[in-house]
Protein backbone atom coordinates (compact mmCIF):
# COMPACT_ATOMS: atom_id res chain seq x y z
CA UNK A 1 0.00 0.00 0.00
CA UNK A 2 1.50 3.88 -0.73
CA UNK A 3 1.14 6.61 1.69
CA UNK A 4 -2.43 7.37 1.58
CA UNK A 5 -3.81 3.82 1.75
CA UNK A 6 -4.54 3.35 -1.61
CA UNK A 7 -2.72 0.35 -3.34
CA UNK A 8 0.48 1.27 -5.07
CA UNK A 9 -0.21 1.43 -9.30
CA UNK A 10 2.35 1.35 -12.23
CA UNK A 11 3.99 5.19 -12.21
CA UNK A 12 1.83 5.82 -15.18
CA UNK A 13 -1.65 5.80 -13.84
CA UNK A 14 -2.90 9.41 -12.89
CA UNK A 15 -5.20 10.24 -9.99
CA UNK A 16 -8.05 10.47 -13.16
CA UNK A 17 -10.56 7.93 -11.79
CA UNK A 18 -11.55 6.86 -15.12
CA UNK A 19 -7.90 6.05 -15.48
CA UNK A 20 -7.07 3.84 -12.29
CA UNK A 21 -10.37 2.24 -13.12
CA UNK A 22 -9.19 0.78 -16.54
CA UNK A 23 -5.75 0.05 -14.84
CA UNK A 24 -7.39 -1.73 -11.95
CA UNK A 25 -9.70 -3.48 -13.41
CA UNK A 26 -9.06 -4.00 -17.68
CA UNK A 27 -5.04 -3.08 -18.35
CA UNK A 28 -3.31 -6.45 -18.77
CA UNK A 29 -6.57 -8.79 -18.73
CA UNK A 30 -6.24 -11.59 -20.67
CA UNK A 31 -9.18 -10.88 -23.28
CA UNK A 32 -9.77 -13.25 -25.97
CA UNK A 33 -13.28 -12.36 -26.79
CA UNK A 34 -13.28 -11.24 -30.30
CA UNK A 35 -15.29 -8.39 -30.08
CA UNK A 36 -13.13 -6.36 -27.30
CA UNK A 37 -10.37 -7.00 -29.19
CA UNK A 38 -12.00 -5.15 -32.67
CA UNK A 39 -12.25 -2.58 -29.81
CA UNK A 40 -9.04 -2.70 -28.25
CA UNK A 41 -7.66 -3.02 -32.09
CA UNK A 42 -9.41 0.36 -33.02
CA UNK A 43 -8.81 2.56 -30.05
CA UNK A 44 -5.18 1.65 -29.60
CA UNK A 45 -5.06 3.17 -33.63
CA UNK A 46 -7.00 6.30 -32.66
CA UNK A 47 -4.67 6.58 -29.59
CA UNK A 48 -2.19 6.98 -32.18
CA UNK A 49 -0.11 10.60 -31.69
CA UNK A 50 -2.99 11.26 -28.58
CA UNK A 51 -3.33 9.86 -24.84
CA UNK A 52 -4.39 7.20 -23.71
CA UNK A 53 -6.68 8.87 -21.24
CA UNK A 54 -8.01 11.09 -24.16
CA UNK A 55 -9.32 7.84 -26.11
CA UNK A 56 -10.70 6.51 -22.59
CA UNK A 57 -12.57 9.57 -22.25
CA UNK A 58 -14.36 9.13 -25.82
CA UNK A 59 -14.48 5.53 -25.18
CA UNK A 60 -18.66 5.38 -24.60
CA UNK A 61 -19.08 7.30 -27.53
CA UNK A 62 -16.41 5.15 -30.05
CA UNK A 63 -19.04 2.14 -28.63
CA UNK A 64 -22.11 4.24 -30.34
CA UNK A 65 -20.26 5.46 -33.26
CA UNK A 66 -18.97 1.88 -34.48
CA UNK A 67 -22.08 -0.33 -33.38
CA UNK A 68 -20.79 -1.94 -30.17
CA UNK A 69 -17.28 -3.01 -32.27
CA UNK A 70 -18.88 -5.58 -34.05
CA UNK A 71 -16.35 -5.81 -37.00
CA UNK A 72 -19.11 -7.16 -39.17
CA UNK A 73 -21.44 -4.31 -38.78
CA UNK A 74 -18.84 -1.92 -39.47
CA UNK A 75 -17.30 -3.68 -42.46
CA UNK A 76 -20.70 -2.71 -44.04
CA UNK A 77 -20.29 0.86 -43.45
CA UNK A 78 -20.52 3.34 -46.51
CA UNK A 79 -19.13 6.60 -47.51
CA UNK A 80 -22.08 8.19 -46.30
CA UNK A 81 -22.01 7.01 -43.18
CA UNK A 82 -18.06 7.56 -42.73
CA UNK A 83 -18.70 11.04 -43.65
CA UNK A 84 -21.09 11.31 -40.47
CA UNK A 85 -18.48 9.45 -38.52
CA UNK A 86 -16.40 12.54 -39.25
CA UNK A 87 -18.89 15.02 -37.66
CA UNK A 88 -19.20 12.96 -34.27
CA UNK A 89 -17.81 14.90 -31.92
CA UNK A 90 -17.79 11.72 -29.87
CA UNK A 91 -14.46 10.28 -31.35
CA UNK A 92 -11.10 11.65 -32.93
CA UNK A 93 -12.59 12.47 -36.28
CA UNK A 94 -9.32 11.86 -38.43
CA UNK A 95 -10.03 10.89 -41.87
CA UNK A 96 -7.34 8.05 -41.63
CA UNK A 97 -8.27 6.58 -38.52
CA UNK A 98 -11.99 6.42 -39.24
CA UNK A 99 -11.31 5.27 -42.59
CA UNK A 100 -9.10 2.46 -41.38
CA UNK A 101 -11.42 1.77 -38.91
CA UNK A 102 -13.60 0.38 -41.36
CA UNK A 103 -10.62 -1.39 -43.74
CA UNK A 104 -9.80 -2.94 -40.69
CA UNK A 105 -13.30 -4.47 -39.57
CA UNK A 106 -13.17 -6.13 -43.22
CA UNK A 107 -9.74 -7.52 -42.51
CA UNK A 108 -10.95 -8.76 -39.09
CA UNK A 109 -13.58 -11.28 -40.40
CA UNK A 110 -11.05 -12.60 -43.26
CA UNK A 111 -8.95 -13.54 -40.03
CA UNK A 112 -12.01 -15.04 -38.25
CA UNK A 113 -12.58 -16.62 -41.43
CA UNK A 114 -9.33 -17.87 -41.49
CA UNK A 115 -8.57 -19.06 -38.06
CA UNK A 116 -12.22 -19.23 -36.37
CA UNK A 117 -11.48 -16.90 -34.29
CA UNK A 118 -9.39 -12.96 -34.11
CA UNK A 119 -7.74 -14.43 -30.61
CA UNK A 120 -6.95 -17.81 -31.91
CA UNK A 121 -4.86 -16.08 -34.52
CA UNK A 122 -4.08 -13.16 -32.00
CA UNK A 123 -2.10 -15.66 -29.12
CA UNK A 124 -0.11 -17.32 -31.40
CA UNK A 125 1.70 -14.74 -31.38
CA UNK A 126 2.69 -15.34 -27.96
CA UNK A 127 1.69 -19.68 -27.39
CA UNK A 128 -1.21 -19.02 -26.21
CA UNK A 129 -0.56 -17.42 -22.51
CA UNK A 130 0.93 -14.34 -21.20
CA UNK A 131 4.30 -13.45 -21.32
CA UNK A 132 4.97 -12.25 -17.61
CA UNK A 133 7.43 -9.82 -17.65
CA UNK A 134 9.15 -8.73 -14.50
CA UNK A 135 9.75 -5.35 -15.02
CA UNK A 136 11.04 -2.87 -12.19
CA UNK A 137 9.93 0.87 -12.83
CA UNK A 138 8.34 2.07 -16.09
CA UNK A 139 11.63 3.45 -17.70
CA UNK A 140 12.13 -0.75 -18.27
CA UNK A 141 9.16 -1.16 -20.25
CA UNK A 142 9.80 -1.41 -23.78
CA UNK A 143 7.46 0.33 -26.53
CA UNK A 144 7.96 -2.68 -29.08
CA UNK A 145 8.92 -6.05 -28.98
CA UNK A 146 10.40 -8.24 -31.62
CA UNK A 147 6.97 -10.03 -30.85
CA UNK A 148 4.95 -6.86 -31.88
CA UNK A 149 7.22 -6.44 -34.51
CA UNK A 150 6.27 -9.38 -36.16
CA UNK A 151 2.34 -9.03 -35.29
CA UNK A 152 2.56 -5.23 -36.98
CA UNK A 153 4.49 -7.08 -40.06
CA UNK A 154 1.44 -9.84 -40.11
CA UNK A 155 -1.31 -7.77 -39.73
CA UNK A 156 0.02 -5.29 -41.94
CA UNK A 157 0.34 -7.88 -44.75
CA UNK A 158 -2.98 -8.91 -44.33
CA UNK A 159 -4.49 -5.44 -44.98
CA UNK A 160 -4.64 -3.63 -41.59
CA UNK A 161 -3.84 -0.52 -41.23
CA UNK A 162 -2.68 1.86 -38.12
CA UNK A 163 -0.90 -1.50 -36.76
CA UNK A 164 2.65 -0.10 -36.60
CA UNK A 165 5.21 -2.17 -33.95
CA UNK A 166 4.17 0.62 -30.60
CA UNK A 167 0.34 0.13 -31.60
CA UNK A 168 0.64 -3.62 -31.72
CA UNK A 169 2.49 -3.21 -28.42
CA UNK A 170 0.16 -1.45 -26.48
CA UNK A 171 -2.70 -3.60 -27.72
CA UNK A 172 -0.49 -6.39 -26.27
CA UNK A 173 -0.24 -4.88 -23.16
CA UNK A 174 -3.77 -3.80 -23.00
CA UNK A 175 -5.46 -7.56 -23.85
CA UNK A 176 -2.80 -8.85 -21.11
CA UNK A 177 -0.94 -11.09 -24.49
CA UNK A 178 1.96 -9.46 -21.51
CA UNK A 179 1.94 -8.40 -18.30
CA UNK A 180 3.79 -4.97 -17.80
CA UNK A 181 2.60 -3.65 -14.41
CA UNK A 182 5.87 -3.14 -12.38
CA UNK A 183 6.91 -5.33 -9.88
CA UNK A 184 5.23 -3.13 -7.04
CA UNK A 185 1.93 -3.01 -8.94
CA UNK A 186 -0.56 -4.37 -6.82
CA UNK A 187 -2.13 -5.96 -10.18
CA UNK A 188 1.27 -7.18 -11.23
CA UNK A 189 0.63 -10.00 -8.34
CA UNK A 190 -2.97 -10.46 -9.47
CA UNK A 191 -2.32 -11.22 -12.84
CA UNK A 192 0.62 -13.91 -12.71
CA UNK A 193 -1.59 -16.75 -13.25
CA UNK A 194 -4.34 -15.45 -15.28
Amino acid sequence: MSSNDQPTRCAWVSDDQLYRDYHDHEWGVPVHDDRLLFEFLTLEGAQAGLSWITVLRKRESYRAAFSGFDPAVVACFDEQKQAALLLDPGIIRNRLKVASTITNARAFLQVQEEFGSFATYLWRFVEGRPIQNTWRNIKEVPASTPISDALSRDLKKRGFRFVGSTICYAMMQAVGMVNDHTVDCFRWQELQHR
